[in-house]
């Protein structure tokens, strides 16, 4: 498996500064939490790590070598990218736009291998996707185009798994299975870094947490660190509330998923 590493990351849009000497990295075997404020510039920080934008300055290298001096075929092997929900205006099947994932895998015009459509059989189970197979990506709800777009991401197997706001159209449920599902793919030896707002999910899932504000990266480590009082008042301007309840037990996830062997209990 491969490291990602940004050093010194800088980028601008129409002569703003949108992100000033980030560093960042994602060994195997780990997931990394973006959380910030909106405008922070998380999402602009996923695409330089993609290749889909180019930074300004900074190095970014994959296993050692220049990202830029892979071929697209050879980058997108290794470093899957899943942005926000996009929409697909042609009525592609949901199973025919997950098999779209593992076309970096195959030769110009090649069929798909036995292999490549065991993974996809995996993955469309996975993400809870087997009963929207045949139907047409573009009469989805929001929710499920996000799964049928984070299946198109799992199934290219690539050792890096850039996610923005994966969970951000889901439901309580459905946000458990997701990250589940990424802690299990982190568990397997792949490195998964992860756009999330919603901070409980961020504390319980991730290795260690990056937080951005303004363009810059104002604290990272351990979620006890990240989240202290200090660094979240300076982010978002908020505190945790010690007069809560619910807050009792910090960034503890307050809910988990009922499995169906536990309700016939």
């Amino acid at each position: 498996m491969s490291h990602l590493i940004g050093r010194g990351l800088c980028f601008t849009r129409d002569d703003q500064s949108i992100l000033e000497q980030i560093d960042v990295h994602i060994e195997p075997g780990e997931m990394l939490g973006l959380i910030g404020p909106n405008g922070a510039g998380k999402s602009s920080l996923l695409r330089l790590l993609a290749g889909v934008t180019a930074a300004d300055a900074g190095t970014l290298t994959l296993a050692g070598k220049p990202v830029d001096q892979l071929s697209p075929k050879a980058r997108a092997r290794q470093i899957a990218y899943l942005p926000q929900l996009t929409e697909i205006a042609w009525p592609m099947s949901v199973e025919r736009l997950v098999a779209l994932g593992r076309l970096p895998h195959l030769e110009h015009w090649q069929q798909a291998t036995p292999e490549d459509q065991t993974a996809i059989e995996k993955v469309i189970e996975q993400t809870d996707l087997t009963a929207f197979r045949s139907r047409p990506y573009n009469t989805l709800s929001g929710g499920e185009q996000a799964r049928v777009q984070l299946a198109r991401a799992l199934v290219t197997e690539a050792d890096i798994l850039l996610a923005d706001e994966p969970v951000s159209a889901l439901d309580p449920a459905h946000q458990l299975d997701v990250m589940t599902l990424l802690q299990a793919y982190v568990q397997a030896g792949h490195g998964v870094i992860i756009v999330l707002h919603d901070l409980a999910l961020a504390a319980h899932y991730s290795s260690r947490l990056q937080l951005l504000h303004q363009g810059r990266m104002l604290a990272e480590g351990a979620a006890d660190h990240v989240l202290s009082d200090h660094f979240l008042e300076a982010a978002y301007g908020i505190a945790i509330n010690p007069t809560d309840h619910r807050a009792k037990h910090g960034f503890s996830l307050p809910w988990r998923r009922i499995e169906p062997e536990d309700r016939d209990r």
